[in-house]
């Protein structure tokens, strides 16, 4: 799969079947439509593409006029959207950056500069409430009559719906924030996972028994925050058992920064660098700020002893006390 920041050069414009959407976590709802354009592509002969957003329009807007809570929170990282992507069998994707000049394309601007010269789009795909350009100015209507001069088809695609309830990022956000993940993990049609390269902290949890592996949260509003318990894909051919944090752990860091914290149980071994998965399978509780380090430390032998009593009932691991290392 090709990934193309922004619009591909003229070289690598070859006519395309194209989906546009924000694909944020890639949920069963997505994943028809890629099912749909992949078959309209192999049918057409033609290349399937994808062209998404970063950041989120609505992050723009909210960024825009200064209020960060109008913004969505984020299901997924581009990392982890993109491999859903490559997973559906999607050829292109085109990652465009949502500014202020393509805020203000005019539909007919973006049908022209977008999908005719930039993409030579043949076939397009797009919900059924889907709206474009300036001011959400251009909608179904505008691209079927914009399909007849220019030659392309248009397609949309009603709502996709799972036990009656339409399946949607919102619904998936829902899921997340409630500590859900078996309504989650059935909208998305997988397990909801982080995936990331493991960096270097403040290497504080070593000094409190409690060593952990690193990710960054790029995006400021994660879908869920709080303590869980976890599964690590990367480190072993099996998931190891583990205990994360998802926030900004007030009790030590006033930056503001997200960061995914994860203690694996029973574990030796340099991981910086390597890029693991982060498998969510139950909510503890939700991030607090303790008085100090002490109070802090006592909460996570909580955490982590509830962790180990769940692996236990399931019979993954056995529930000892042994000391940590990471």
């Amino acid at each position: 799969m090709k990934v193309f920041r922004g619009l591909p050069n003229a070289a690598s414009r070859a006519p395309c079947a194209l989906a546009i959407g924000n694909f944020d976590g890639v949920h069963l709802g997505h994943q028809t439509l890629l099912a749909h354009l992949r078959a309209a592509a192999d049918r057409l002969g033609l290349e399937s593409a994808v062209m998404t957003f970063e950041p989120h329009p609505r992050a723009f807007f909210a960024k825009l006029a200064g209020n960060l809570a109008l913004a969505p929170t984020r299901i997924a990282n581009l990392r982890d959207n993109l491999s859903s992507l490559r997973k559906a069998g999607v050829d292109r994707v085109i990652v465009e950056h949502f500014n202020a000049h393509f805020a203000s394309l005019t539909p007919q601007e973006f049908i022209q500069q977008v999908l005719v010269d930039g993409l030579h789009v043949k076939w397009l795909m797009v919900g059924e409430d889907f709206c474009f350009g300036a001011k959400r100015a251009g909608n179904i209507k505008t691209l079927e009559e914009a399909g007849k001069q220019y030659g392309f088809e248009v397609v949309t695609l009603p709502a996709v719906q799972n036990k009656g309830v339409r399946i949607s990022s919102s619904a998936v956000r829902a899921a997340l924030a409630a500590g859900d993940f078996s309504e989650a993990n059935d909208l998305l049609g997988h397990p909801y996972r982080i995936s990331g390269h493991v960096v270097h902290g403040q290497k504080l949890g070593r000094t409190i028994g409690f060593p952990t592996l690193n990710l960054r949260i790029a995006h400021h509003r994660p879908a869920l925050t709080g303590i869980f318990i976890v599964q690590v894909h990367g480190l072993s051919d099996q998931p190891l058992p583990a205990v994360a944090s998802l926030g900004v752990r007030p009790t030590v860091d006033d930056s503001g920064r997200v960061l995914l914290e994860t203690h694996v149980f029973d574990y030796q071994g340099n991981v910086y660098g390597k890029v693991v998965q982060i498998e969510f399978l139950q909510k503890l509780r939700d991030e607090e700020k303790y008085s100090d380090l002490a109070t802090l430390t006592a909460a996570i032998d909580n955490d982590a002893a509830q962790a180990r009593a769940y692996f236990a009932a399931t019979a993954r691991i056995p529930a000892s006390n042994a000391t940590d290392r990471i």
